[in-house]
């Protein structure tokens, strides 16, 4: 199947495990590894809109360099916090999964299901 898309870091457990779900599911998926090709600051913006979160939801906040960098889930814009992610793709949780009708921060592993069923739907 075609036009699915994943945000994918291979050292992650999490978007190991959606990867290998999407694969058993019949996609190959257009894997964008997000730290050595990450996407630009307006793709980032359009890939929360398309999710219909805000930037602080997908932001990973466990990574120290969120509080290096004095990011405030409460306070921070989301502007600064796109601009963040940008320049610091480590900031970006993951994975995210795109398709032709939604896409889904699939954290836990388990949300990809939910995507698999609106696309059989």
């Amino acid at each position: 199947m075609m036009g699915t898309t994943i945000y994918h870091n291979p050292k992650c457990g999490t978007s190991r495990t959606v990867l290998a779900r999407l694969h058993e599911a019949g996609h190959e998926p257009h894997i964008i590894e997000y730290l050595k090709n990450p996407p630009s600051r307006a793709e980032l913006e359009r890939l929360v809109k398309r999710m219909g979160v805000r930037p602080r939801d997908a932001l990973r906040w466990k990574e120290q360099l969120a509080a290096e960098l004095k990011l405030d889930k409460e306070k921070s814009t989301d502007a600064a916090l796109l601009d963040a992610m940008a320049a610091h793709p480590i900031l970006i949780e993951r994975p995210v999964v795109v398709m032709q009708n939604a896409a889904m921060l699939c954290r836990p592993a388990e949300r990809v299901e939910e995507l698999l069923q609106e696309k059989a739907s």
